[in-house]
């Protein structure tokens, strides 16, 4: 079992920065590959990015590339999403998550665990 809590999200203006964490339990975490997706108000969810079990390769969606990083500590059961230069289209719920493998994210196989979410806004 791995249980994630998200933290980190706020209200920040466009061009601003935001650091999402999610924090999770159970030994088996650094086995688990580990992603966000986002769910905007109206909206589908939709995947973020996901980063390895290892930390050696990370994926991200077209729209946050370049401005995304996500990353990780095994040691500390952690996984971060740096948010840079933010749009108020990244206006969303926050859904930190974990699988087997990264391409699970990528072709929207049904996630192991679910964190909660954290909300995230931007203003113009």
């Amino acid at each position: 079992q791995v249980q994630l809590v998200e933290s980190g999200g706020g209200l920040v203006q466009a061009g601003g920065s935001l650091r999402l964490s999610c924090a999770a339990s159970g030994r088996t975490f650094s086995s688990y590959a580990m992603g966000w997706f986002r769910q905007a108000p109206g909206k589908e969810r939709e995947f973020v990015a996901t980063i390895t079990w290892s930390g050696g390769n990370t994926y991200y969606a077209d729209s946050v590339k370049g401005r995304f990083t996500i990353s990780r500590d095994n040691a500390k059961n952690t996984v971060s999403l740096q948010m840079n230069s933010l749009k108020p289209e990244d206006t969303a719920v926050y859904y930190c998550a974990a699988a087997p493998t990264a391409t699970m994210f990528l072709d929207n196989y049904d996630m192991d665990y679910w964190g909660k979410g954290t909300l995230v806004i931007v203003s113009s």
